[in-house]
């Protein structure tokens, strides 16, 4: 007989848990003298296979077995409940695959910004250290050792001791400090950042790509009350955004949206060139303060958005929760870029310089060129004629009492003060030796009073009280718009009077007399520069409005 024909008998293995009023089941053996007594208090059981009399049938033995209560893990709790936050999104179990997804992505910011807030004040310190590599970091795909190892190297971070870590750890706290999660207010949230890049960098270059943009978002989205050149100029940024910090960029810039070109003014020289620069970056900068103070932004009244407008999103390649209510308003960079807020939600466009603007910033770069000369003592003077803004613009201005004709002169003397105050140093030591030089002088001049009253005095010769004083150097010079007229021949008089007409056949006059119309104007400027500093006519061939009256006393 095979042993694969060998027939075996049911045998039941596993008793049921029976309420104790039930009958026992007669298949159970019957309880003996000095068989193990199994606790009430639970229900499991250690089932031993042991051998039996019985061929090829095995018994099971019940024996207790002891429980043990877990030792109780405080941090895991608080991940527990950190994790909790998520499950009323479902998108929370997604994979990083579905990131780009619009609604999971913001599903995600805020699960988040919600979990880094309830661990804001978190620390550990996990003697382990585990690596951690994602994409787009996130809490909720961490593990238990993962988010020990972030709390701990985070508590030593904010304690200011940067050390290198899996970038993804970086890139995490990168992310706490763009939603303000361990930041006061946008001020301390920006230096911390500040301060974190500048460290870890030398670990993991690669991550200037992300903060240097996320910076020019944070100024733009938390709206920092210094201008962008300053801004990167007081944190040492200048390096990085080439485009914003050359002030020759900004100059050139301001000169090109103007009515008034500096650059083409006779007292714009290589000498003063510095000099004048910088007195119109400190008018800028005292006037964008003034508007501030008003609530109006400056540069709302030279720069205008083009009709195509783009949706903006900040801080993109970042976990970014928009919680804050944003006002409407517009940050604006240069000619070419501008920032807008309304109802909540950014766009972005190029922009164009208004005529209005133009007209604006051409009185500004004009009025404060006429107080630097006044400063410096230039023999030539000029004229800003406050009617050359646009009227709308004047009563604007008006309404928020600010008054350019005031506050330009007001910021150039200021300046001028400024860059040319003497500083004088004291050596203290050479102080006391000229204190002691003095005294000895002083002792050796004391004389008796009988010589004092022997010798004999000379009385001051009196100076008559309307004698003429000495005339300075550099007599009275002669009216300069005489000279200009003595100087302007009879053709360029004749142009001036064809301008003033706004004649349609001054090119057929220039024609006629064998003249190119360029050369013509050019020489007109050109003579204009040498008596009144100024050029007459602008590219349009139209006369200025601020010398039109000066020109009809010429030509009349």
């Amino acid at each position: 007989m095979s042993r694969y024909d060998k027939k075996y008998d049911a045998f039941q293995i596993f008793e049921e848990l029976l309420d104790p009023s039930e009958t026992k089941p007669s298949f159970l053996p019957e309880k003996k003298a000095g068989d193990t007594v199994l606790s009430d208090s639970g229900i499991y059981y250690e089932i031993e296979y042991d051998s039996c009399p019985l061929p090829g049938v095995g018994k099971f033995v019940k024996k207790t077995q002891k429980i043990d209560t877990p030792v109780k893990d405080e941090i895991r709790d608080i991940f527990d409940q950190m994790r909790d936050i998520a499950r009323e999104y479902r998108t929370a179990y997604y994979s990083n695959s579905r990131f780009y997804d619009r609604k999971a992505q913001q599903e995600k910011s805020r699960i988040f910004y919600q979990q880094g807030v309830f661990m804001k004040d978190f620390e550990d310190e996990y003697p382990h250290s585990v690596p951690y590599t994602s994409y787009f970091p996130y809490y909720q795909m961490m593990g238990y050792e993962q988010l020990r190892t972030y709390f701990t190297w985070r508590t030593r971070v904010r304690k200011g001791t940067v050390t290198d870590t899996s970038p993804s750890y970086a890139y995490l706290y990168l992310y706490e400090l763009l939603n303000h999660i361990g930041a006061e207010d946008p001020q301390d949230g920006l230096d911390k950042l500040l301060a974190f890049w500048k460290e870890f960098r030398v670990f993991h270059p690669p991550i200037d790509r992300h903060v240097l943009k996320w910076l020019k978002d944070y100024y733009i989205y938390y709206a920092l009350p210094m201008p962008f050149q300053a801004f990167i100029e007081q944190n040492g940024l200048t390096e990085y955004y080439r485009e914003f910090s050359d002030p020759m960029n900004h100059f050139e810039m301001l000169c090109s949206v103007s009515r008034y070109d500096v650059r083409k003014s006779g007292f714009y020289t290589r000498e003063r060139e510095k000099l004048i620069k910088d007195c119109i970056a400190y008018t800028l900068e005292v006037l964008r303060h003034s508007f501030r103070d008003k609530g109006m932004d400056f540069d709302d009244f030279l720069f205008t958005p083009t009709k195509n407008l783009t949706p903006w999103t900040p801080f993109k390649d970042a976990l970014f929760y928009p919680r804050l209510k944003q006002r409407d308003r517009r940050v604006v960079f240069s000619e070419k870029e501008i920032y807008l807020c309304s109802q909540n939600k950014w766009q972005y466009s190029t922009t164009i310089t208004s005529e209005s603007g133009r007209q604006l910033m051409g009185y500004i770069l004009k009025r404060t060129e006429a107080a630097l000369r006044q400063a410096v003592r230039y023999p030539y003077k000029l004229t800003a004629n406050i009617q050359s803004i646009s009227p709308v613009t004047r009563d604007q201005l008006l309404t928020a009492g600010i008054s350019l004709e005031e506050q330009i002169p007001a910021a150039v003397s200021e300046f001028y003060r400024e860059v040319t105050k003497t500083v004088v140093k004291v050596d203290p030591f050479l102080l006391e030796k000229i204190r002691q030089e003095a005294q000895l002088t002083q002792e050796r001049l004391i004389v008796p009073d009988q010589e004092d009253a022997d010798s004999e005095t000379v009385p001051e010769k009196p100076v008559s009280p309307g004698a003429a004083l000495p005339a300075p150097d550099g007599a009275a010079k002669e009216d300069p718009w005489t000279g200009l007229k003595l100087a302007l021949g009879e053709t360029d008089l004749t142009a001036l009077s064809m301008l003033l007409k706004d004649s349609a056949d001054i090119k057929a006059f220039a024609d006629a007399r064998g003249i190119m119309l360029e050369v013509l104007i050019d020489e007109i400027n050109g003579k204009a520069m040498d008596f009144v500093g100024d050029s007459l006519v602008d590219e349009e061939l139209a006369i200025y409005e601020d010398y039109i009256e000066q020109v009809r006393g010429m030509v009349k």
